[in-house]
């Protein structure tokens, strides 16, 4: 095996999400500040700059600058100002796109490291190469680059590093230069506030001859006497139909790219660092999407003949996603990596809090969203594979001591959760694997139309992963989806069976009151003990091991 390692780096919107990328596995973070880079958003001040880096430098990881705005006149002023604040942060890079910008920095801080964004939209070797030139030490190639081209750049250019995105949101534009979200909401997306018009929903109107506007509603009693089609003008004939409901049509959305499938094509050819998209996402995403790359890439290394990408999607999926995509990889994008029906990030789990600090008997937690009765937990450790189940029925307020059935995530109580509850672990790996910053998640119940949204988001990855074109199943996901946003029922259920306090999901958690004290699960209590944590029974074992109830 060769000595060379691509570098995971995962994208750090405040402190708390470097923090946490840091912890689950990143080998490099990038942040910003809001003056100077493309995140009007960022939530850092000056100090948790400086503090974030030293963390990532203590922690034996490297931390990256954004300075990545296109500069108008105004901007320039700031510029020396800012590379003093540089040289205090002391960063293991910059990263730019602006060419003015570059070379400045260049001539007065020839001792920062110069890494160009992806906005500056690097699409081949040559491009590499002009940028190598003049003093780039890492290029951000841009996300329209195929891998095939991506192989090509990586033989001509092997004396330049290279990034390249692996996950995260796509642009509907050309890496990012974006005009729409100027001219829709007045807000310039390469000035770092977009406003994600892309993503927003659009409705038909019709002008009368006599001036006015009005909505065409398109119904059950009419919609035989419509079929709205888009037609490009260089492909004239070729017609994409535009389906509408009362929330409006997406025609725009991109799904996310997720590159896991084929990450081990990157990992071959030697792609410096592996990219992930999302300062303005969950400090959630930042744990979780670096906890699932960690592992694929150190599996990879360890043993890449027997490497799946399958052991690493699932733990992408807990994660809030429009659907995922290989985007550009292959080279064309086809309708597959888009959205028509459903603009919404979904998963079958969600945030549920983190670690704030671990005392001798117990886990303080901060909530981060609603927990209820019954609620499965799963606390998900930076340090080890394994993950541990609760299942809560009531919850202790740590300042208090008073125990509630209901805590709100908005109002960011710490609960208590003593090592007495988890009956199946071993106190000193709770203490050794679980430290502060570690996430919980719990089991989300989802409309019938997510439910069909996901089921339809697997099937078109599955379609681009294995380039088949299975269009009878995609069909069949596709109507199912139409069918259940036009019977728009809000009744929600788990993917596991149970309801609040009711039934059980069968994983063995700690703290359930039904499968390890009813009679009923005797059997297959019995059989789920020998297997590994987590572990479910299939349907058919289920149903096999279910015992009558006691009469």
């Amino acid at each position: 095996m060769t000595d060379h390692r691509s570098e995971l780096l995962m994208p750090a919107g405040n402190l708390r999400k470097l923090k946490m990328a840091v912890l689950y596995g990143a080998d490099a973070v990038y942040l910003g500040t809001p003056d100077l880079s493309l995140r009007t958003k960022s939530e850092f001040s000056l100090e948790e700059v400086i503090e974030g880096v030293e963390f990532c430098h203590a922690h034996g990881r490297r931390a990256y600058l954004t300075l990545n705005l296109f500069s108008h006149n105004k901007d320039i002023p700031k510029l020396d100002e800012y590379l003093e604040t540089v040289r205090r942060v002391k960063p293991d890079g910059l990263i730019i796109s602006d060419p003015g910008v570059f070379q400045f920095v260049r001539e007065r801080a020839p001792e920062i490291p110069l890494h160009v964004s992806t906005q500056a939209n690097i699409a081949s070797w040559l491009t590499v190469k002009f940028w190598q030139g003049q003093g780039a030490d890492l290029v951000v190639l841009a996300r329209e680059v195929s891998f095939p081209e991506l192989e090509e750049i990586r033989a001509e250019c092997p004396e330049v590093k290279l990034e390249a995105f692996v996950h995260g949101a796509m642009c509907m534009t050309y890496s990012g230069r974006c005009l729409l979200s100027n001219f829709m909401a007045e807000r310039g997306a390469n000035q770092g506030n977009c406003a994600n018009s892309c993503r927003w929903n659009y409705k038909f109107h019709l002008r009368l001859k006599d001036g006015t506007v009005q909505e065409l509603i398109v119904d059950d009693d009419n919609a035989h006497m419509f079929e709205f089609l888009l037609e490009e003008g260089v492909r004239p004939g070729e017609f994409l139909p535009i389906q509408e409901d009362e929330r409006g049509s997406y025609i725009l959305n991109s799904k996310d790219l997720c590159l896991m499938p084929k990450l081990d094509d990157y990992l071959r050819i030697g792609v410096d660092s592996l990219k992930v998209e999302g300062r303005g996402k969950s400090e959630y995403y930042a744990a979780i999407v670096a906890r699932a790359y960690r592992m694929a890439i150190d599996d990879y290394y360890a043993d890449p003949e027997n490497w799946d990408a399958a052991d690493y999607m699932g733990e992408l999926e807990t994660v809030g996603n429009r659907g995922y995509t290989l985007a550009f990889h292959k080279g064309r994008l086809t309708n597959l990596a888009h959205g028509y029906e459903q603009t919404q990030a979904i998963a079958h789990w969600e945030y549920a809090g983190f670690v704030t600090e671990v005392k001798d008997d117990a886990f303080f937690v901060e909530v981060k969203n609603k927990l209820e009765p019954g609620d499965v937990i799963e606390i998900v450790s930076p340090v080890a594979r394994n993950t541990i189940l609760l299942r809560g029925y009531d919850y202790e307020i740590a300042a208090t001591g008073e125990r509630k059935e209901v805590i709100h995530g908005s109002t960011k109580t710490v609960i208590r959760l003593p090592f007495s509850l988890f009956e199946h672990e071993d106190i000193d790996d709770l203490r050794s694997n679980f430290p502060p910053f570690t996430v919980l998640r719990k089991e989300r119940a989802l409309t019938e139309e997510q439910w069909k949204r996901l089921q339809l988001d697997k099937t078109a990855l599955a379609m681009e992963v294995k380039d088949t074109a299975n269009e009878t199943a995609y069909r069949r996901r596709r109507d199912a989806l139409v069918e259940a946003i036009e019977a728009d029922t809000n009744t929600r259920r788990f993917k596991t069976n149970r309801v609040g306090t009711q039934g059980c999901c069968g994983k063995g958690c700690n703290g359930c009151l039904i499968f390890w004290q009813d009679d009923i699960y005797a059997k297959a209590r019995e059989i789920l003990l020998q297997r590994k944590q987590g572990a479910m029974l299939s349907r058919a074992e289920a149903a096999e091991f279910k015992l009558p109830a006691a009469q």
